[in-house]
């Protein structure tokens, strides 16, 4: 349950990007980042293959399991599995804005439903003994922000919700595909700011637009947190500087160079028996980005992907195009 701690730093869930290898990936360069998994849908944690889309290394603490869903019984069975399997947290999607989210009455349209929410959420929180946080937008379509984001704090507070990761957007539910809703709705970070202090029980961590760890600090001036989501996967280095530049936590002296060392260990341990492992090569392809030869790496690991090479061999032979380049 929320207590007064630290200013959080934490990795966005992101469909098709922060999988079991992105996680592992991402904590290799921060000890103390908050790690999410992809959406899941209730039903797909209480049904479906646990092992597959579960299954975490035990590095990744704290990892949070991120469901999808609009019914307090399911979400209430798919939290206890978290719980089970091990997660440190269970968060519950009210923001995504796709189609197919909206056609199974989740997501982001549930911004209309603060009440629904709500019954979500005790439900979730009743049946487990680790928390519950919510992810929300700060609304949809033509609602009036200013009224019914408190309205909806209010509910979800009142239900016992103590931590709300806030992207600083609306969604729009027709008329912006998902990518445009990442990208169109203008930011309001000045709104979130507002609802901490009408709200200081709730810890607000802010999400959205941030291009840097600088920036999100910057911007989150009163908060409880940021969560960085696109910035932390196409420039994954900057997540190097959380433990140091956050939590006054100086990790050992490392570099690139090593972490892609470790990366390649870890191919080899992973894939024979995982064909999912494949996955790391284009998880890290903004490993050098904005250095001398960050070209060169993509190319050479999106290349190779191609010739049916072991994604060990792969990053062996990018790691091998960095000669001779600055590592800093």
């Amino acid at each position: 349950m929320y207590k007064k701690q630290e200013f959080r730093v934490s990795v966005a869930p992101m469909m098709d990007w922060t999988d079991r290898h992105c996680r592992w990936f991402h904590r290799q360069l921060s000890r103390h980042v908050w790690l999410y998994t992809e959406m899941v849908v209730a039903d797909a944690v209480i049904h479906g293959d646990r092992d597959y889309l579960l299954d975490f290394h035990e590095a990744e603490h704290p990892v949070v399991l991120q469901i999808g869903g609009s019914d307090p019984e399911k979400l209430a069975k798919a939290s206890i599995v978290g719980e089970q399997v091990g997660y440190d947290e269970i968060n519950i999607n009210i923001g995504c804005p796709s189609d197919r989210v909206q056609s199974g009455s989740f997501g982001a349209c549930l911004m209309l439903q603060p009440a629904l929410v709500a019954d979500c959420f005790a439900a979730m929180q009743d049946a487990v003994s680790i928390s519950i946080t919510v992810k929300c937008r700060l609304g949809v379509d033509d609602q009036d922000v200013e009224t019914t984001l408190p309205e909806f704090l209010s509910a979800v507070s009142s239900a016992g919700c103590e931590r709300v990761i806030i992207h600083a957007r609306k969604a729009w539910l027709r008329g912006l595909s998902p990518k445009e809703n990442r990208d169109v709705p203008p930011l309001d970070y000045d709104l979130v700011r507002r609802m901490k202090k009408e709200f200081p029980s709730i810890a607000i961590e802010l999400n959205g637009g941030l291009a840097s760890l600088d920036a999100g600090t910057a911007e989150s001036a009163g908060l409880d947190g940021i969560m960085l989501g696109r910035a932390a996967y196409h420039t994954p280095w900057i997540l190097s500087e959380v433990d140091s530049n956050i939590y006054g936590d100086q990790l050992p002296d490392f570099d690139r160079a090593k972490i892609v060392q470790q990366l390649i260990k870890y191919a080899e341990t992973h894939q024979d028996k995982d064909r999912s492992a494949k996955a790391i090569i284009r998880h890290i392809m903004g490993l050098y980005a904005n250095l001398p030869g960050a070209r060169l790496w993509r190319r050479t690991l999106s290349e190779n992907v191609s010739k049916g090479l072991k994604p060990s061999e792969i990053i062996a032979k990018a790691l091998d195009t960095r000669r001779g380049f600055s590592e800093s």
